[in-house]
């Protein structure tokens, strides 16, 4: 990890890094169940794969994969589910405000770099007080790339007016750690988010991992 002094910004993942979505994602798939007469699935089955975003949570309502002829269909109808509730309830994880806060007191840039597409980024976003002051907000079709491609991460450092290499990233996706490593930034993984039951945090070489977002403000200060 570089020393403290060196770093001049934080990118964030959003899903499951700052906010807890999973609860309106699981729900967001689980009505279509409901609404074919199919038995709701538990809360517990959807979490872990939140951060696979529609894939993820289609998978655990229907068991399909995206080379599944009906998935478009059931896509599109997923997000217009999640459309209609993400907004009522989504909240940040415990720490989030504080560490944001802390890092602003510090004289610290802070952006957010996620795959969700704009159509959910931005309404969430500007919904949300905590990221009034974020200095960059890359959704996964800002640039013609998602992650792990560097480039959203590389537009974020742009637009925050940081050198790459002085930037840190956290994310809770193995694609995180690979983007942030391929931008020349350092790398933490938040092992508190939505991993998955057979990820292993240590396989990713990250710089850096914390189990709670305050641990990031320790880490900054020990560096």
């Amino acid at each position: 990890m570089k020393q403290r002094h060196d770093i001049l910004a934080v990118l964030f993942d959003l899903d499951g890094t700052l906010v807890d979505s999973a609860p309106e994602l699981g729900a967001a798939a689980d009505k279509m169940r409901t609404d074919r007469g199919m038995p709701s699935l538990p809360q517990a089955l959807y979490r872990p794969l939140a951060g696979a975003g529609a894939r993820g949570m289609l998978g655990v309502a229907f068991g399909i994969t995206p080379e599944a002829a009906e998935f478009d269909a059931l896509r599109e109808e997923f997000y217009v589910n999640y459309e209609t509730r993400m907004l009522t309830g989504t909240p940040v994880f415990d720490g989030i405000p504080e560490l944001v806060d802390a890092l602003r007191a510090q004289g610290l840039g802070w952006g957010v770099v996620t795959n969700k597409a704009a159509r959910f980024t931005d309404p969430l976003t500007r919904a949300m007080p905590l990221f009034a002051s974020a200095g960059a907000i890359v959704s996964g079709d800002t640039t013609p790339f998602s992650k792990p491609h560097p480039e959203p991460l590389l537009e974020a450092a742009r637009r925050l007016g940081v050198a790459p290499g002085r930037c840190m990233y956290v994310g809770d996706d193995e694609r995180d750690i690979v983007a942030g490593r391929a931008a020349g930034m350092q790398t933490v993984a938040a092992t508190y988010g939505y991993m998955g039951d057979q990820a292993d945090a240590t396989l990713w070489k990250a710089h850096a991992a914390i189990a709670s977002p305050l641990e990031l403000l320790q880490m900054l200060k020990q560096a």
